[in-house]
């Protein structure tokens, strides 16, 4: 015999799809992935213990800054074989060697170019994101604009895609007034087409040496458009870092889990993505 349905049970049907419906609505949930970058390539065998903290590593394409050599070079292979992704790396030019916005904007075309045949020579292919290292922070000037956005426009007509290191931190102009480097470069930048590898070390928003399963997104860093965060860089930065001390190592450097001083000395940064430079393929 076939039983009408009751009242109660109509009630759950409709509230069972209601519920169904909302869920299909909310957003997923976000997901962060945790890296590292260094100056020092920290060797094939420290590769597979790394992996089980790290989904990406930083890719330096020539000499990282302040050294004479890059170990770096010949590495994407195996880095591959240990499943990581890239963040990629170019060491670009200080605010002293840059004597004019045309001379800068000449200098930003050669590097560009240097960069695409560093990327190509590596392994990498076309669409790749190459990022800029910008260390100085502030308002950028006439030069230092004329630098990045040459070497910008450059890098894509070699077929691959740009990107920047810079600062996402407030700098004091004066008068009460702060800039944020990532929001003056955006602002000035028209309609190019560039990543954001922001740093900011201050805690907070800076959770300081930790290596999270899923770290905090690139957007908690300050600079909402921001694909890549380097939250804490090695050795801490005193003044800005005193709330997480306890994170860092006594030596004030960031060192991988469980791998004791005298490991490789890191700097840990959160994307998007487990390869914010598409360069694996």
């Amino acid at each position: 015999m076939n039983q009408k349905p009751t009242r109660i049970g109509q009630c759950a049907v409709k509230l069972c799809c209601v519920l169904i419906f909302a869920t299909a609505l909310l957003p997923a949930a976000v997901r962060s992935y945790l890296g590292f970058d260094a100056n020092d390539y920290p060797g094939d065998n420290a590769l597979p213990a790394l992996k089980r903290t790290f989904s990406f590593v930083g890719y330096w394409l020539n000499n990282p800054p302040g050294a004479k050599s890059n170990s770096w070079t010949g590495k994407r292979a195996v880095l591959v074989q240990n499943g990581f992704g890239f963040l990629v790396l170019f060491n670009g030019r200080g605010s002293n060697e840059l004597k004019s916005a045309a001379a800068a904007a000449a200098l930003g075309n050669t590097d560009a170019q240097a960069a695409a045949a560093f990327a190509t020579r590596e392994g990498f292919h076309a669409g790749t994101v190459i990022f800029l290292d910008q260390e100085e922070g502030g308002r950028m000037t006439g030069a230092q604009i004329a630098y990045i956005l040459a070497w910008v426009d450059s890098v894509i007509a070699s077929g691959f895609r740009a990107g920047i290191y810079c600062s996402g931190m407030p700098a004091k102009e004066g008068k009460g007034e702060t800039i944020v480097t990532a929001d003056d470069i955006r602002a000035r930048a028209g309609e190019r087409q560039i990543r954001y590898f922001v740093y900011n070390d201050a805690c907070p928003p800076s959770v300081g040496c930790a290596c999270e399963k899923n770290p905090p997104a690139p957007s908690a860093s300050g600079v909402a458009f921001a694909s890549v965060w380097q939250f804490a860089q090695s050795p801490r930065r005193r003044e800005f870092t005193k709330r997480c001390a306890r994170t860092y190592n006594s030596d004030g450097n960031c060192y991988a889990p469980d791998s004791g001083q005298g490991s490789a000395i890191l700097d840990l940064d959160s994307a998007s993505s487990p390869d914010p430079s598409s360069g694996r393929d």
